[in-house]
């Protein structure tokens, strides 16, 4: 594969002074490195997990040079985490006490996957590339969903709660009372972006979702445009935060479409985050959301409502964690 020789050689120096495994902090690199750089291959992701979701997909990029492996397996490394209580199967369940997930999936070229509200699957997201690759479809919901999956020969896992989320779901029992806080548990999503030595991108998001949702409550990260979005021509960009605020202005899509028009991803993000807030005045003290982006160039940014998003960005210099800005301090 062309692609796959040219991240070789591009990586091998690279390769004596990062290994895997080898995480750096963003206060040793931030001095020569800002986020308007552009550098590729690099791989972006969400919030604290992100860093080890980034080394896996990292390591697949390097073995196989697909984009679409590295960012499909590094979020598999988050949902099959039993300490993630935003992600996967072990994550806080909804209102009736059951576990639903949501996760989508984004080639460069306009090939996507989703699915949503679906049980019993351990990694959603690898559902969700057999959607994009196997039917005819863009998203399954539901029943279908794991119908599906059973047909692709994925196995169902046993519906019981981890028990840090049945200890949570007990005490929220007691006053059943639905009130978001903000940036609580790394919030409610991993979402990842990534560019190949030869610009191709892709992207992937997955999630439980928000804890004790009403049953059949869908957020942003299934729905293209929303919760991702994925153009070669200009870049790609996820979201994390209260997933009905980025459905109401479409952000991912917003984006990506506003690098398409000559905005750096830094300024894409904070124009959206503009638009978001003008369109959710009221509560907004009480709600996160914030966007990561990266160019065809490999320029990247995040931004967010509220203090408190990190991403964690990887490329061949180490794999960091950043705080991301905000609008509000």
């Amino acid at each position: 594969m062309p692609s796959r020789r040219k991240f070789l050689k591009q990586t091998l120096l690279s390769s004596a002074i990062l290994l895997p495994g080898s995480i750096k902090k963003s206060s040793e690199l931030m001095q020569d490195k800002s986020e308007s750089d552009g550098r590729k291959p690099r791989i972006i992701s969400t919030w604290n997990h992100g860093l080890d979701a980034n080394e896996k997909a990292w390591s697949v990029l390097h073995q196989t040079g697909s984009i679409l492996d590295a960012v499909e397996e590094g979020v598999r490394v988050t949902e099959a985490d039993p300490a993630s209580r935003t992600v996967g199967i072990y994550g806080f369940p909804d209102r009736e006490g059951i576990v639903t997930l949501d996760a989508s999936i984004m080639k460069g070229n306009g090939e996507c996957g989703s699915v949503c509200f679906v049980r019993q699957v351990k990694h959603p997201i690898t559902l969700a590339r057999k959607v994009m690759e196997h039917t005819p479809h863009v998203m399954l919901a539901g029943e279908g969903a794991r119908q599906f999956a059973i047909a692709q020969g994925m196995p169902m896992e046993d519906e019981v709660l981890h028990p840090e989320s049945e200890e949570a779901y007990l005490e929220w029992l007691e006053e059943q009372e639905y009130r978001p806080i903000i940036n609580i548990e790394n919030h409610d999503t991993i979402g990842m972006v990534g560019v190949d030595a030869d610009g191709n991108l892709a992207g992937s998001c997955t999630t439980s979702g928000l804890a004790f949702k009403m049953h059949g409550r869908v957020g942003d990260s299934p729905i293209i445009g929303a919760g991702l979005y994925v153009d070669n021509e200009a870049g790609a960009a996820t979201a994390t935060g209260l997933g009905e605020t980025i459905i109401k202005v479409c952000g991912s899509f917003l984006v990506v479409e506003l690098m398409r028009q000559g905005r750096s991803p830094q300024e894409a993000c904070e124009e959206v985050i503009g638009r978001l807030i003008e369109k959710n005045k009221d509560g907004i003290e009480d709600m996160q959301a914030g966007f990561i982006a990266v160019n065809k160039d490999g320029e990247y940014g995040g931004y967010a409502v509220h203090p408190g998003f990190n991403y964690a960005v990887q490329d061949e210099s180490g794999n960091t964690l950043e705080d991301a800005r905000s609008r509000f301090t």
